[in-house]
């Protein structure tokens, strides 16, 4: 029987991969971070990515429904508040919407919403769902490396697109304290959980697919013609 890893082994292991498959080097959020996007593309990621965000609390729902000890129920449900509650994530989103120039109205509609986008974000949503605790915790672990590409991508849009309100990037802003909380509470949970190799192994399984779903979906948002209504922005 092989022998578990390290916690820094297995740390290791995700940083080697998303390294080279977190989105962060998609080249679309390159694009986007050296400034250029056109105002079309920008407001069509914002627009495809409120598809995903909104999914979100129920992704984390779902996870909630499969934690068995009350302390980590009690402390993973912080999750849902902080996009559901009346200033979270959600409502944040739709700012920066409006802040771009899109009606929030069309935001909540799901209108323009591309397929392959609608494909990706379900998917995840399904492996949430369909997978072990550890499996929908490990997906999450994305998380580590969002703080970093949102320190990013805040100055480059107050660099590169000052003509979006400043008011608009208190999602990006809040994400920065919130993603590596979140991460390191999942990733202690994921350390508590794998007890042998083959669960870790189930981690790194997890941990790729969510970083395919999110590369997934800015290939979406890429290769897309307009998807807003010109008469919407």
């Amino acid at each position: 029987m092989r022998s578990p890893w390290t916690p820094h082994e297995l740390e290791t292991r995700l940083r080697a991969h998303a390294a080279e498959h977190y989105h962060h080097r998609h080249p679309f959020n390159l694009r986007m971070h050296d400034g250029l996007l056109a105002p079309e593309e920008l407001r069509r990621w914002i627009l495809n990515r409120f598809h995903y965000q909104r999914h979100i609390p129920i992704k984390d729902a779902l996870v909630l429904s499969k934690l068995d000890d009350r302390a980590v129920r009690r402390s993973w449900i912080r999750r849902v508040h902080d996009h559901d509650d009346e200033d979270g994530g959600i409502e944040r989103w739709l700012r920066l919407g409006e802040a771009a120039g899109l009606d929030r109205v069309l935001l909540l509609s799901g209108e323009g919403v591309l397929p392959g986008v609608r494909f990706s974000v379900h998917g995840y949503v399904d492996f949430c769902r369909n997978g072990t605790a550890l499996q929908a915790v490990a997906s999450s672990l994305t998380e580590l490396f969002a703080p970093d590409l949102m320190v990013t991508r805040i100055a480059a849009w107050e660099r590169h697109y000052p003509w979006i309100e400043p008011a608009g990037l208190r999602y990006f802003q809040g994400r920065v304290a919130q993603g590596r909380r979140d991460a390191g509470e999942a990733l202690a949970l994921v350390h508590r959980w794998a007890e042998t190799r083959r669960d870790q192994e189930r981690v790194l399984e997890a941990f790729a697919f969510k970083c395919e779903v999110l590369w997934t979906l800015l290939d979406a948002v890429e290769h897309a013609g307009s998807g807003v209504r010109s008469d919407a922005v």
